[in-house]
């Protein structure tokens, strides 16, 4: 084996440069990735109607004389970001709506209102319930299954804490007088509240209550929300079951959230069914806002000492001091019971949380 010497060594690579080297090329693409996204400025605005396996319903052109239901899917920058009926989306791809076509949701708009719930009162993760809804309609029922006053105390705490109006239907009242259930709720003077019996559901006087608003239903399971429903949209075909005699217990007909149009002479709404629940957790809720579903309890506390807490071992706390003059009566002592058991679970949340 011979050896170059430098100078010969040098002459030995005269004839490469780098155009010399051979890069391999992009296996995916001829451009290099980047992070910059598409504007979409031909996007279209619709509103999610349902979702259903990865596949998103869309009202397009809403109001319109074109208006039409597409379907759609997320598109991969939305993957980490919930989509739920209700949301206003930004679609591109093929909005015609014709069978087998498939348009993609590049973005949402910002939300009005997002009503949400958790498993329990310890748990931070968030069930998106629905968004842009102004209205919640909670059924209950007189009878079959009873009535539970602090599973509604937890509904209107979540719409109050999502800034949504709060309406009150009870359904059933043939087979039960539901006069005292009510009577929990006499201190709520911005509570709307129906009555529905098989004899006489009130369908045009809830109707107009709906109409111009964006109102989820939600509600225990067999409390007969889809048969209301099927009620205000005949076309809805929402399923219908009833309660197990033995466990008491009504079984889930509804088991997915989707919109329906209501519409009548007066105008047009939005009805939300949303699957029936027989527990609504609020560890997602700010318990700042927890007194605020207390309206007539809420006025009494502010004369409560600066960092009342409001518990039954308050000192100084003018809601026990009332409950023991007797200024509460028999049914603002059942409402401070419940405001007081909510806000013992939030506080033993707190002492129990990481740090303490």
């Amino acid at each position: 084996m011979s050896w170059l010497a430098g100078d010969d060594l040098d002459d030995e690579f005269d004839d490469y440069d780098e155009s010399s080297i051979r890069a391999r090329p992009n296996p995916k693409a001829n451009r290099p990735r980047t992070k910059r996204r598409p504007a979409h400025d031909d996007a279209r605005i619709g509103r999610v109607l349902g979702v259903d396996r990865g596949r998103y319903s869309v009202l397009i052109d809403e109001d319109a004389p074109e208006e039409r239901t597409i379907t759609a899917t997320r598109a991969r920058e939305l993957r980490r970001t919930p989509i739920v009926t209700g949301d206003r989306a930004r679609i591109v791809g093929d909005t015609t709506g014709d069978e087998g076509t498939l348009g993609r949701i590049v973005g949402i708009l910002e939300r009005t209102s997002l009503l949400r719930r958790s498993a329990d009162d310890t748990d931070q993760v968030e069930r998106v319930i629905v968004a842009n809804a102004d209205q919640m309609l909670v059924v209950v029922a007189a009878a079959d299954p009873e009535p539970r006053e602090r599973l509604v105390d937890r509904y209107l705490v979540a719409a109050l804490d999502a800034g949504i109006r709060p309406l009150l239907v009870v359904t059933k009242t043939d087979l039960a007088d539901p006069a005292d259930f009510l009577t929990h709720f006499d201190g709520l003077d911005d509570l709307r509240i129906f009555t529905s019996g098989r004899e006489g559901m009130p369908v045009d006087e809830i109707g107009a209550a709906l109409v111009g608003h964006s109102t989820v239903f939600v509600g225990h399971s067999g409390v007969g929300k889809s048969t209301l429903v099927n009620a205000l949209v005949p076309s809805a075909g929402r399923a219908t079951g009833h309660v197990n005699q033995v466990t008491g217990r009504g079984r889930h007909t509804s088991s997915s959230t989707v919109s329906l149009r209501y519409r009548t002479h007066d105008g047009s709404g939005w009805v939300i069914d949303t699957p029936g629940v027989r527990s609504f957790g609020l560890g997602h809720v700010d318990p700042a806002n927890i007194l605020a579903a207390f309206t007539e309890l809420a006025a009494i506390a502010e004369h409560c000492p600066r960092g009342c807490t409001h518990l039954a071992d308050a000192p100084d706390c003018a809601l026990i001091e009332a409950a023991a003059d007797g200024e509460l009566g028999e049914t603002g002592r059942a409402r401070l019971d419940s405001l007081q058991r909510l806000l013992q679970t939030f506080a033993d949340k707190a002492e129990q949380a990481p740090g303490r």
